[in-house]
């Protein structure tokens, strides 16, 4: 309780967790009134091509493909900081058993960043099914699993991006590379194994965020999955968990 405290007191007291949150409240909500007004145009207009079907995963995509995101730097950034100042020698003088530390920081942030991301999926719920009005939002619902899993199923992914990002930050140490790397990770590392043809389709289904998105959305994507929504968060929540369990080996066999 000791621990938890401590990392309650250095997230609160500092202003980068605020702001990424504002951020994160502004990317949901906004993202949704933009997505919710071109459905709402592209009915009545014809200069509007190819605009998205309004469902819930789209509705919710300023979340899931971008707030959470922000939410990784916020995550990085409460382990590469301590580093990067070296209060991280006095943590771990408080309390050395290294890995109560990166547990503390991981389940409080993710605890955090579920519950706003929980509460930002039904606000861009709303606001996409408000800007876009009742003709345009006839497939903006709530009545199938998919839709639902669209919704719940992004507090968990945000829960286990943190723990990513926690490991991922204690691993390289410096917020530069860390954040590069989770940013570069789902938008363009995973993205150019879509360049190598017939293997590149083979490999896709066996990376990460490939199936963390194929847990939020199923429908969205042309891939041929081994397994279906549920076996991808499991793929997903293990390659997290590997990553995590190396962060702690490697912090407590390295100096501070």
């Amino acid at each position: 309780m000791a621990v938890l405290s401590a990392e309650r007191i250095k997230i609160t007291t500092t202003k980068s967790p605020l702001w990424c949150s504002v951020i994160i409240v502004v990317l949901a909500l906004g993202f949704a009134a933009i997505m919710g007004a071109v459905a709402k145009s592209a009915l009545t207009s014809s200069d509007v091509q190819g605009a998205p079907d309004l469902d819930t995963a789209v509705a919710t995509a300023g979340i899931s493909g971008f707030g959470i995101m922000v939410l990784m730097i916020m995550a990085a950034l409460a382990v590469t900081s301590e580093y990067r100042f070296g209060t991280i020698r006095t943590t771990f003088q408080a309390v050395p058993n290294r890995a109560s530390v990166l547990i503390a920081k991981a389940g409080l942030i993710g605890a955090f960043g579920a519950v706003l991301t929980f509460v930002l999926a039904f606000g861009s719920y709303a606001v996409a099914k408000a800007m876009a009005g009742t003709e345009a939002s006839t497939g903006l619902t709530l009545s199938t699993g998919d839709d639902w899993r669209a919704i719940y199923g992004i507090p968990v992914y945000a829960f286990l991006c943190v723990i990513l990002a926690v490991g991922v930050g204690s691993i390289i140490r410096q917020s530069a590379g860390a954040i590069a790397l989770l940013l570069l990770w789902p938008l363009l590392i995973e993205s150019l194994f879509g360049l190598f043809g017939s293997v590149g389709e083979k490999i896709t289904p066996f990376l990460p965020f490939a199936n963390a998105n194929h847990f939020l959305s199923p429908g969205g994507g042309s891939l041929d999955f081994h397994w279906g929504p549920w076996g991808s968060l499991i793929y997903f929540a293990a390659f997290v968990l590997v990553i995590f369990g190396a962060s702690i080996v490697i912090v407590n066999r390295r100096d501070a």
